[in-house]
């Protein structure tokens, strides 16, 4: 009888530890942003404009895809970006100056080169919104961006962007999709702004 009751503890301990060793549900990895291309203008014709560190809500900024519906924000399972949110905007928003400015050349965020310009990016919105659970949800991304004179630190230029992008269906697959078609938007507008201000200013 002990015996069969020490057997039986035996069994359960190890049913009990193979379930506290299970592996977890898999997470399916993603990122957004182009890839860009090389600069067509001669570098020494272009304005040298020195990205600062950018921000993003603290919520956003990681590797989980925040969804908001209303008032109550929840992150979306099963999937995470491939690296957190803010380095891949930060890289993609590189990759958008490298291949579409014309006037001005973004020295990035481990360069060292002299500028006499400053642009400052606060990602403030960057999220799945749902008009209501298990809707078809929209990609919101608000930038405000700011050129300041450097080392005066004056604004130059200061303007808002917001795209909504619509995903095609409530599947992580088109969500990812709606945020690589909205960064690319936003940064576009942005590039262009840029191009438009550092030159004139």
């Amino acid at each position: 009888m002990i015996r069969s009751l020490a057997l039986a503890a035996v069994a359960a301990l190890s049913l009990s530890g193979c379930a506290l060793l299970s592996s977890p549900d898999p997470v399916q990895l993603y990122r957004f942003g182009d890839a860009g291309g090389a600069l067509t203008t001669s570098v020494a014709a272009l304005v040298q404009v020195k990205l600062r560190a950018l921000e993003m809500p603290q919520a956003a900024q990681g590797d989980r895809l925040l969804g908001v519906t209303g008032s109550q924000a929840a992150y979306i399972g099963g999937a995470r970006w491939v690296s957190p949110a803010l380095m891949l905007y930060s890289d993609a928003l590189e990759a958008s100056f490298a291949s579409q400015a014309r006037a001005v050349r973004l020295i990035g965020r481990r360069e060292l080169t002299p500028t006499t310009r400053l642009l400052d990016i606060d990602v403030r919105v960057f999220e799945t919104r749902y008009a209501y659970a298990e809707g078809t949800p929209t990609v919101m991304i608000t930038a405000r961006a700011r050129l300041l004179r450097f080392p005066e630190r004056t604004v130059v230029s200061e303007q808002t962007f917001t795209v909504s992008q619509p995903a095609g269906q409530n599947r992580v697959s088109a969500i990812v999709e709606a945020y690589d078609v909205a960064t690319r938007d936003v940064n576009a507008q942005i590039v262009a702004w840029t191009d438009a201000n550092a030159a004139t200013n």
